[in-house]
């Protein structure tokens, strides 16, 4: 990311995002790699204007079209699940935002991203190329993944989905990694991470959490 012009990114930010990152570590996020990019990345630039004074709480915040920005420990729990490592290729289902995506690229990953609400995916294809980072985005159905650009090797997905959609793990390389809420959208999900070993699926449970559901194409919020 380049370096923001002193307005965008004020000192009380920069010392908020340290607080924060101090906070996740409490919590028990360890990844260095994670916690670093969680303390680049200007999240106050991310959260609807009403919500700026909360950016730097350990809470998710709402954004537009019924959807939110993840609750920070969420997102470096989730990221350090990934175990995503530089140049490698990660498909990121849920735009949202922006935001997990910009921690993404911090990693030094080569991103690509689908979001199913139009809005969404032309503020957050604004707001990131404002901030510099070079990432792939896309309008359109994630539960179908991006077979154009396959095999990846990390998937990420950000919105609970009951299970996850097969196409993805065929767009999965060898070797690769899939983290993704699983559970019923009206409930709590379990964090969950799939790898692929000798073509097979390998599936671990973590924690609990909360995530809005993963929609198909047409279908209404």
């Amino acid at each position: 990311m380049k370096r923001l012009p002193l307005e965008w990114d004020p000192p009380r930010y920069q010392g908020q995002r340290r607080q924060l990152v101090e906070s996740l570590i409490q919590k028990g996020i360890q990844d260095p790699a994670v916690l670093a990019a969680i303390g680049r990345v200007p999240r106050h630039l991310f959260v609807e204007p009403t919500f700026i004074e909360h950016a730097y709480e350990d809470k998710a915040l709402p954004i537009a079209c019924g959807q939110t920005i993840s609750q920070p420990f969420t997102v470096a729990y989730q990221t350090s699940l990934l175990e995503v490592a530089p140049r490698q290729r990660v498909l990121e289902i849920g735009t949202g935002s922006g935001y997990q995506t910009a921690i993404l690229c911090e990693l030094g990953a080569e991103v690509y991203s689908v979001e199913l609400e139009r809005e969404l995916y032309e503020r957050a294809r604004a707001l990131l190329e404002g901030l510099g980072y070079v990432v792939y985005l896309r309008w359109g159905d994630g539960r179908l993944g991006w077979p154009t650009y396959a095999p990846f090797d990390r998937i990420l997905l950000t919105a609970a989905a009951e299970s996850v959609p097969p196409g993805l793990f065929d767009q999965l390389a060898e070797g690769g990694r899939l983290v993704a809420p699983i559970g019923r959208p009206d409930g709590t999900q379990q964090m969950t991470v799939y790898s692929k070993r000798n073509g097979q699926i390998h599936r671990e449970t973590k924690g609990y959490f909360r995530f809005v559901p993963l929609r198909k194409w047409g279908e209404p919020a």
